[in-house]
């Protein structure tokens, strides 16, 4: 079943197109990876999907309603969560207050207590490996850490959907394989999820497929196998080196 679809999405900024004409569908229970260069519109299109953008043309359809033109809240608790970029956890709460944030303001926030949304948070910071720095200021985080952080922040909203935007960067390569068990996991309790990212060996063992963004335009959606040997995709992202490495 396709939970989420965008149909014929374009986002222009005055003279520059950075998202052109790109039509997508994430299947219910399923790691779809969205790779392209810097520059490529991927986290432009995911703020289309998350409300910070309104699409110049097309539209976004949540479990067959549209949702694009709505505000980031009301697509947050319609049952759509997201991570950023660039990390930055709430300066001066905890860890566990800074999840709280996340309860309050998801699919369930609006019957949440704040007594509810603290037990939800200290449930979702379990899950994530953060049980034993619930109490740790967020601004004392290590990078990975505040990532989990991060993630829990969305879970704690009680999403259908997430959008994850580069989870990864900044990790080391055991972080990046713990990263990678939680994204499983978090599949795994029946959350679809969207994933940016430019780590290779975690897009390979994580996503179910994958679609590449190159100027705005889709060059490529299939298998992982089948995309990372693309040639369009070896050109215009990946380059032939990788292509050696991976023979």
């Amino acid at each position: 079943m396709t939970i989420l679809e965008g149909k014929n999405i374009t986002k222009k900024f005055a003279g520059l197109t950075a998202v052109n004409k790109v039509d997508f569908k994430l299947e219910k229970g399923e790691i779809l990876g969205l790779i392209g260069p810097n520059g490529a519109g991927k986290t432009t299109l995911v703020n289309v999907i998350a409300g910070v953008y309104a699409p110049t043309e097309g539209d976004i359809y949540f479990k067959d309603k549209k949702i694009s033109g709505l505000k980031p809240y009301k697509i947050g608790r319609l049952g759509i969560a997201r991570t950023f970029q660039i990390v930055r956890p709430f300066s001066g709460m905890t860890v566990k207050e800074n999840a709280s944030v996340g309860a309050m303001f998801g699919a369930q926030g609006k019957t949440r207590s704040a007594k509810e949304a603290i037990k939800k948070a200290e449930e979702i910071l379990e899950f994530v490996g953060l049980g034993d720095q619930m109490n740790v200021k967020a601004d004392q985080l290590n990078v990975a850490s505040r990532k989990r952080l991060e993630i829990a922040k969305a879970l704690a909203m009680g999403p259908e959907v997430i959008l994850f935007d580069e989870v990864m960067a900044g990790l080391n390569f055991s972080e990046i394989d713990q990263a990678v068990e939680l994204i499983k996991k978090i599949r795994n309790t029946g959350i679809t999820i969207l994933i940016i990212e430019h780590v290779m060996r975690a897009i390979k063992r994580v996503c179910d497929r994958i679609f590449v963004l190159h100027h705005g335009e889709k060059i490529a959606d299939g298998a992982p196998e089948e995309v990372l040997n693309d040639e369009n995709v070896i050109k215009a992202y990946l380059g032939r080196r990788y292509k050696e490495l991976i023979k």
